[in-house]
């Protein structure tokens, strides 16, 4: 059978509200042409009010969901969000490493964006040891980057420089800091590599509907390598997918706490 289209695979917890994980993933992965396949961690009861409850998948089914997809599907990129457990974590490193796959991106998801915790304590140091160093690239926020590193909120641009340097050590070849939590006209994303540092800036969009913002850049910058483009013309297009996603966000006026960005912009008319 002759392929088409880029295969990319969302492993993450899903969104009852539809607007962050494995939704968000999937729609993102749509939006940008890519065909999109799923391995759900946790089911999240929520809305864009907050998360009323998580239901862990025993880590012998995302075994199996992992398996399934890789039997038949010819992956091209696959996206790391939500692993809450240590059992999750080792599941699903031991079947990248079976298959195995490519351009593994990992979007350290711990806290939601209504500020629930995502990531259980135990994870952590099984998502620094034995994750990150599969990854292509890592793509925490600034609280996710002090998070991993046990350090406090980066403030300065010379704190991110030394975070992103120190994140770099955990092993992933390539580490994105999102700059979405920062503060000034300016959202400034800065990638560290082999190659150095290169910042993707964007204006500051006054909104409170950016539910699943981070689930989507990662997965976009998976569509990109998805679709062979080079990292660092993966994550500017993701930057400008998402910026232009979170600026059409009240346009859809979905919830009544903090809504989704606008996946499909481009089709609204």
């Amino acid at each position: 059978m002759t392929r088409h289209i880029p295969i990319a695979l969302t492993i993450a917890g899903s969104d009852s509200g539809g607007g962050a994980g494995i939704q968000a993933d999937l729609k993102t992965f749509g939006a940008l042409g890519v065909y999109g396949a799923s391995v759900t961690t946790a089911l999240t009861a929520q809305n864009t009010r907050g998360v009323a409850g998580v239901f862990e998948v025993p880590a012998d089914f995302v075994t199996a969901q992992i398996d399934a997809v890789f039997d038949d599907l010819a992956v091209d990129a696959v996206k790391i969000g939500m692993v809450s457990r240590v059992e999750t974590v080792a599941a699903i490193v031991a079947g990248l490493k079976r298959w195995p796959a490519k351009n593994i991106v990992v979007d350290p998801v711990m806290i939601a964006t209504s500020g629930d915790r995502l990531l259980s304590a135990s994870a952590l140091d099984a998502l620094r040891g034995t994750l990150i160093p599969l990854a292509r690239i890592v793509t925490p926020n600034l609280p996710e980057a002090a998070a991993l590193l046990g350090e406090p909120l980066a403030r300065t641009e010379g704190d991110i420089m030394g975070q992103g340097e120190r994140l770099m050590k955990l092993g992933a070849p390539a580490v994105l800091i999102k700059g979405g939590h920062g503060e000034g006209p300016q959202s400034i994303d800065y990638l560290f590599s082999s190659g150095g540092v290169v910042q993707f800036a964007a204006p500051r969009i006054a909104t409170a509907n950016t539910h699943g913002t981070g689930c989507s850049l990662s997965s976009a910058i998976a569509a990109g390598l998805a679709q062979d483009k080079s990292l660092n013309e993966a994550v500017g297009l993701a930057k400008d997918f998402i910026s232009a996603a979170i600026a059409a966000a009240d346009r859809l006026g979905v919830g009544h706490g903090h809504g989704p960005i606008h996946h499909f912009h481009a089709l609204d008319r």
